[in-house]
């Protein structure tokens, strides 16, 4: 069995597991998620401890698949998910108009982006969008998806980028 099948998830309080024939649903303070069962890993929950065993002949890969799955869900419910994005540009802003997200990013016209179900952007800054959700997953995918709209480039720097993220500036050409 993987190593990381073999971890055990404690669940913190307010959080529950709900283990059916073909999905896990965990429900916490932050919302409801669910994954569908994958084949050959078996979710049992005893003195709020989670276990996952691999039976035996199927393939390792599902069990440790599944409990990551599983720790990311209960981290979701429980703490949630944060993303941070960076506007670097001249002109470069971004606010919330009710729940949509405004983007100038020296195109001729703004970019309006509606964030899905479950999620949460907000703008403490001109210059700064936070995502928030507790789906690491759909959290991650709305980042890549705003980013992807301005992705920064490799000779000033400018664009949308995750926070922390180093950009390798190329040098310029000579003449």
């Amino acid at each position: 069995m993987s190593r990381v099948a073999k971890k055990p998830i404690t669940l913190p309080k307010g959080v529950e597991l709900k283990v059916a024939d073909d999905s896990i649903a965990v429900k916490g303070p932050k919302g409801t998620l669910s994954v569908h069962a994958l084949p050959g890993a078996s979710v049992s929950v005893e003195n709020g401890v989670v276990s996952v065993q691999v039976a035996e002949g199927a393939e390792d890969k599902f069990g440790g698949t599944v409990r990551a799955l599983l720790a990311n869900m209960v981290k979701g419910v429980s703490e949630g998910y944060e993303r941070k994005l960076e506007l670097v540009g001249v002109g470069y802003r971004a606010s919330m108009a009710g729940k949509a997200l405004n983007l100038s990013l020296g195109f001729s016209h703004p970019i309006v982006f509606n964030a899905p179900e479950g999620i949460t952007l907000e703008t403490p800054s001109q210059t700064e969008i936070l995502i928030k959700g507790s789906d690491k997953q759909l959290v991650g995918e709305v980042a890549a998806k705003i980013r992807g709209y301005r992705p920064p480039e490799p000779y000033k720097g400018k664009g949308v980028r995750y926070a922390g993220e180093k950009i390798t500036l190329k040098e310029a050409k000579k003449a």
